[in-house]
């Protein structure tokens, strides 16, 4: 059996944690919409803050 190498994969960097992390088979019909590495990234993503406030 040979390795494959998976250096070719396009890579993203995940919102949350900032790390990259590669294609996957699973996002083929939407890696364009891919913004996190994981479902863990995905539930802790940072809160959108309100476009009215302003932070001091």
């Amino acid at each position: 059996m040979t390795s494959h190498s998976k250096s070719h994969l396009p890579t993203k960097l995940c919102l949350t944690c900032g790390r990259p992390f590669a294609y996957r088979k699973k996002w083929r019909n939407c890696w364009d919409e891919v913004k996190y590495c994981g479902e863990k990234c995905q539930r802790n993503r940072p809160k959108p803050t309100p476009a009215g406030s302003a932070q001091l």
